[in-house]
């Protein structure tokens, strides 16, 4: 029974290292099984080293046919689990065909690496960069060991954010203004603005502010659109009289936001939207929806703003 089960064991152990593991900020990343694991954050155009030590089983020796790392970004919608589309594929060749007696080391290193999207878990797609060694094998089969970073790349603050000003009513019953600062937001922001009640003839009940994400993959007949409510925020418990106005001031730092993706790989998107509801006193729902771009500023410019601010 013992052979049986030693088998299967793998031959050898691999493990996989970067060079600036130790300086290099953790981030977690959500494993396919509900795990949540730290792993490395890098950015588009920096350089990916490190080393791959492989160690033979006690007692065995490692006969192979190459050995090899490759650097993958990958997308997989989830109603087409198991099949991934490559978009950035860098392969780097360790050995040559040989035979492996004790523990032996390979470094390695993919420069400037073009790593134009950012990892993303979604709800039907997700987004990953792997290294991936590879040890191939003949007869007793290849033995394969993944290691997961996260990317995350930063924009500068856009130069031209117009606010947002919008109308909604309803036909001699309601008529209200509602106004944002700006129209474009970092991950960390603050959205600020005002609502102003111009004609008010229905019975207004409680009115909230949501931030909605929608989530589109796929093309054509075959897109699915997922819409998640990220945050609801109430604005007003009780009836508005006309003339009143009240102030909008939402953080975003609490909540688990993105940069809006727009069309990645022509694969998915992902979209933001301030959802404005007002419910009546008979339990009747009016909204009105704008979108808003996201993007991920760098840490030190988000210090700056809220320095300025």
């Amino acid at each position: 029974m013992n052979y049986i089960i030693g088998a299967f064991k793998p031959a050898c152990n691999i493990s996989i290292t970067f060079s600036d593991g130790k300086s290099r900020k953790p981030v977690p990343l959500k494993k396919e099984n509900g795990q949540t694991v730290m792993v490395p954050l890098f950015q588009s155009q920096e350089n990916i080293a490190g080393k791959i030590s492989v160690e033979p089983v006690s007692g065995k020796k490692v006969e192979h046919n190459g050995i090899k790392v490759e650097l993958l970004g990958q997308i997989e919608m989830y109603f087409d689990r198991g099949n991934f589309y490559d978009f950035t594929s860098l392969v780097r060749e360790l050995d040559v065909p040989g035979e492996i007696y004790e523990r032996k080391t390979y470094p390695f290193e993919f420069s400037t690496v073009e790593m134009p999207y950012e990892t993303y878990n979604g709800v039907n797609v997700r987004l990953r960069y792997i290294l991936k060694v590879t040890i191939t094998r003949g007869y007793a089969g290849s033995i394969v060991e993944y290691q997961d970073f996260v990317v995350r790349n930063y924009s500068p603050p856009p130069s031209i954010n117009n606010s947002i000003k919008m109308e909604v009513g309803i036909e001699d019953c309601l008529h209200i203004e509602f106004e944002y600062n700006k129209s474009k937001y970092h991950l960390k922001d603050v959205i600020i603005g005002k609502i102003y009640f111009l004609l008010v003839r229905i019975k207004i009940k409680n009115m909230d502010l949501e931030i909605r994400r929608r989530e589109s993959t796929g093309s054509g007949a075959n897109t699915h659109v997922e819409t998640e409510t990220l945050a609801k925020f109430e604005l007003m418990d009780g009836a508005p009289v006309r003339g009143e106005s009240i102030p909008i001031r939402l953080f975003l730092s609490p909540y688990e936001l993105t940069p809006t993706y727009r069309n990645i790989n022509n694969k998915f998107s992902v979209k933001y939207y301030l959802n404005l509801v007002l419910v009546d006193e008979e339990d009747r729902r009016y909204f009105k929806q704008q979108e808003i771009t996201m993007f991920r500023l760098a840490e030190t410019s988000v210090i700056n703003q809220a320095v300025g601010a």
